[in-house]
This record gives C-alpha cells, sequence and structure tokens, in this order.
C-alpha cells in the first residue's frame, strides 16, 4: 500500500472529483463525514434518529470498504444543527455503537450540507 489510500464505499453516493469517503495511511483511516443521505442520494425520511440511524448506516459501510469495524473506531465527531437533538441522537447512538464506545465530540453547527440536522465522522484504525 503506498501511504496514501482513498476509499469509496459503493453502497452510499460519491463526489468523487470532490472528496473520498475515507483515507487510509498507515495504521489509521479518516472518514468523511456523512449525512443521512440513503443510496438514492437523498436525505431520508424522519427526525433526528432516523438521520443518526442514517449516518451511522453509511459510515458503516465505509468502514466495511476501509477493512475495519464500529469495533476499531478511536474517535467520533458528531456535529448537530440543534443541541436540542443531543438525548435523542445520543439514544440511538448508544444502542448502535458496540461497547466500549470510542471517544468522542458533538457540538453544535451552524449550518451543515444540504440543510441537515446532523454529520457524523470518525477516525479508526485497521
Amino acid at each position: 500500500m503506498s501511504t496514501v489510500e482513498k476509499v469509496n464505499s459503493s453502497e452510499i453516493p460519491t463526489h468523487p472529483h470532490i472528496l473520498s469517503h475515507a483515507t487510509k495511511v498507515p495504521s489509521l483511516i479518516f472518514l468523511s463525514g456523512q449525512t443521512p443521505v440513503g443510496s438514492d442520494g437523498k436525505v431520508v425520511a424522519g427526525g433526528i434518529q432516523e438521520h443518526t440511524r442514517q449516518c451511522l448506516a453509511n459510515l458503516e459501510n465505509v468502514l466495511k470498504a476501509s477493512g475495519s469495524s464500529w469495533e476499531k473506531v478511536v474517535k467520533v465527531n458528531i456535529y448537530l444543527k440543534n443541541m436540542d437533538d443531543f438525548a435523542a441522537m445520543n439514544a440511538i447512538y448508544e444502542k448502535l455503537l458496540p461497547t466500549p464506545k470510542p471517544s468522542r465530540t458533538c457540538i453544535q453547527a451552524a449550518r451543515l450540507p444540504n440543510d441537515v440536522d446532523i454529520e457524523i465522522e470518525a477516525i479508526a484504525a485497521y
């Protein structure tokens, strides 16, 4: 493997001229932020809980394409449009991520791509 490898998952929409779903360097994978966009390229229906599920599913697809898994995630950054959504988002996060949970940051962002309510990115080992 060269020092830097770009990774894209065929399971989620990509913009190959703009970004890669992930970048692998020796021992680490940096996953681009995922929004609640389904395989059709459209934001999935529902509120923050459904959107959180979709972001995590998208990240899981990228982890698999990168040769990793949630068990190897070491850091997660969550960006919320509204911090009032924290408890509802966290309920899904707690349920879907394995224990022990990775280190995490969660902040309110003024505006996210396509005006979505959440974006999640991660760093994992492989």
